[in-house]
């Protein structure tokens, strides 16, 4: 079982554009890993695509697949791991909080792949909530961005 973030590096190569990383210190979790909780959510489903209109691909199809595949790593590695949608289903961002609030201390990862028409906006952003959650985005932003061919658009914090 991996003792610290850096051990996750071969969890990288699946992640890419957008990780929101939000929930307790990794500091304080990190020494209770049998009891960590992950709690995953594949952003958008069901009838919300995500991307942008004539997108090849939907977001909704990326995000679960990535999710999945976080998954079966993570399980693979000892923790405990929570999906909020297992599927092609939409689930209501409040459900989506209620289930991430559900687990105490649970490291929260919401998996997305932002589009834009404008040129100059892509790249990798880790976003958290917490001051509490800024070495684990940090840890996590670094080993992502670190692992891809695109533009660091850095950590940041914000109210979602």
């Amino acid at each position: 079982m991996p003792r610290n973030i850096s051990q996750l590096r071969f969890i990288i190569p699946v992640l890419s554009i957008t990780t929101l990383a939000c929930g307790t210190s990794w500091a304080a979790e990190s020494s209770r890993e049998a009891s960590t909780t992950v709690v995953i959510d594949a952003g958008h489903g069901g009838s919300d695509r995500g991307g942008i209109p004539g997108q090849r691909i939907p977001e909704k199809e990326m995000t679960l697949d990535v999710a999945q595949r976080l998954k079966a790593l993570l399980a693979a590695s000892g923790y405990r791991v929570v999906m909020t949608r297992d599927s092609d289903v939409f689930v209501p961002l409040a459900t989506r909080v209620a289930i991430a609030n559900s687990y105490r201390n649970a490291i929260f990862v919401c998996i997305h792949f932002n589009s834009a028409r404008r040129m100059g906006a892509n790249g990798i952003e880790t976003y958290f909530y917490s001051r509490d959650s800024l070495q684990l985005a940090s840890a996590v932003h670094y080993y992502v961005a670190g692992g891809a061919p695109t533009r660091n658009r850095g950590v940041r914090r914000r109210g979602f």
